[in-house]
């Protein structure tokens, strides 16, 4: 998969990554589709950041949801 590509395809697949990260026990509720490609530049840095990093602290979690929720509601 070539995340340099824009597409909704890798779009849902970072979305579906971080949220495998976090093991968020919401992710239901955070569909990759509601995400938009219009977005991929920001969901790229966000996934970037939460792959590079071996833990994430409770905050940081909390920061990376937040940040997907927002960009969730802007489409």
């Amino acid at each position: 998969m070539d995340l340099n590509i824009k597409s909704q395809e890798n779009v849902e697949y970072m979305i579906e990554q971080i949220k495998s990260k976090l093991r968020m026990a919401t992710g239901a509720a955070m569909q990759a589709s509601a995400f938009s490609v219009n977005q991929y530049d920001d969901i790229y840095d966000l996934y970037d950041m939460v792959m590079n990093k071996q833990n994430l602290s409770i905050s940081e979690v909390e920061a990376v949801v937040s940040e997907l929720g927002q960009l969730r509601g802007n489409r």
